[in-house]
């Protein structure tokens, strides 16, 4: 008989964890589903700063990946981000993880061991904050392999999509009005969160068109707005915000198959596809320059080596060249939340307040009206007060 699905709770055992297991192999699937103390279960081999950050902002309990968290090809972010976090990450669990567990099921993680009705099913490996930076030190001694592979696939993709980059060719005729306007495309990002909070008054004035990639859209709506286009795989973005009224865009690969397409037409909505070996994000900045953008703003995208190499994707080469592309039009919002914040004191904004009511009382008192009118309350509050007087004589 199995055990009730309980929400988190934690044993007075030093490491001991109990938790309700959530299953995904797409770890961006799996945060639309989980909730503040769940444990999640994923398969994701080098895991990147994005997903880690979204399951910390989940709030799960612990992280139980059958896959190694750092494989060694590169340094990528992740597995720091839990860590430091305080979040437990159990790794290299094995693939029968997902066979002996099921989705809701209540489980135990005691040091490196998972538990499910108190009898063990999986061994992995604890990962620290020691075990971590190892593991990071040995990944950067082999940087210099995966910087020759990235090379490699920047020219390959040259050679796969020199028509789009160069002619535009294959991007879809749109209904949105883009030409001469600016663009803010929103990408789950880093920091996409207060940067979006950082850019509302450039957005209240220059009311850019907005396009939110896959979860991105999600991200725009959270924030208050709504999207103009959403365009991706279309496998993070909610089923509300595709309804939003947003023109739809679905990221096909080069032979023309689209897999997102079909939910879109199950939820009664029509859409367009575009062909390309690039990533989604590359694709909304391709559409935005080919349809006469005059600024492209980027939220969450990503835009340097380090972050190409933490996504872990032959396909980040598209991001080098898309970058190269369109590189005079595009400006990266990404950590200007931490450059510039706008704020005020209490004190700033109560010294204001005092000023304004000061000039109005200034104002009234020196007018012909104002005169009268301070008059008629002056004689109001004197009855006022004698009838109080009477009341209680």
């Amino acid at each position: 008989m199995r055990l009730p699905t309980l929400r988190r709770t934690r044993s007075a055992e030093p490491g001991t964890i109990t938790g309700t297991a959530r299953l995904d192999r797409r770890t961006k699937r799996l945060v639309g589903r989980l909730r503040p103390g769940d444990v999640a279960v994923i398969d994701h081999v080098d895991l990147d700063r994005v997903a880690a950050d979204s399951l910390v902002a989940v709030g799960v309990t612990a992280v139980l990946n059958a896959k190694p968290s750092i494989s060694g090809r590169y340094p990528n972010l992740g597995p720091e981000v839990l860590v430091k976090a305080g979040i437990p990450l159990v790794d290299d669990l094995g693939e029968s993880v997902f066979q002996a567990l099921r989705e809701g099921e209540t489980v135990r993680i005691d040091g490196n061991t998972l538990f499910v009705n108190g009898e063990p099913i999986a061994h992995g490996t604890r990962q620290d904050t020691d075990t971590v930076a190892k593991a990071m030190a040995d990944a950067r001694e082999g940087l210099s392999v995966q910087l020759e592979a990235f090379a490699a696939n920047t020219m390959e993709y040259l050679k796969q999509e020199r028509d789009l980059l160069l002619d535009g060719v294959g991007v879809p005729d749109v209904e949105t009005t883009i030409a001469g306007r600016h663009c803010l495309i929103v990408v789950r990002g880093y920091e996409y969160k207060d940067d979006l909070d950082v850019l509302r008054p450039y957005i209240r004035e220059f009311k850019p068109v907005l396009i939110g990639v896959d979860g991105g859209a999600d991200a725009l709506v959270e924030a208050g707005y709504t999207p103009d286009m959403i365009i991706g795989d279309m496998d993070s973005v909610t089923d509300d915000v595709l309804r939003c009224g947003a023109e739809v865009i679905v990221h096909a690969y080069p032979d023309g198959r689209a897999p997102g397409l079909a939910r879109v037409h199950q939820l009664g909505l029509s859409a367009l596809t575009f062909p390309a070996a690039a990533t989604s994000e590359d694709v909304a900045m391709l559409l935005a320059d080919e349809k006469g953008a005059t600024l492209i703003v980027a939220v969450g995208t990503h835009n340097n080596l380090i972050e190409f190499l933490d996504k872990g994707r032959g396909g980040m080469a598209s991001t080098f060249l898309t970058r190269l592309k369109v590189g005079g039009k595009v400006v990266d919002a990404k950590g200007v939340s931490r450059l510039y914040r706008q704020s005020i004191s209490g004190s700033s904004l109560l010294l204001l307040v005092l000023s304004a009511l000061s000039a109005m009382a200034s104002a009234v008192a020196v007018s012909t009206v104002g005169k009268a009118y301070l008059g008629v309350l002056s004689e109001w509050w004197n009855n006022l007060v004698f009838q109080l007087g009477q009341l209680f004589s």
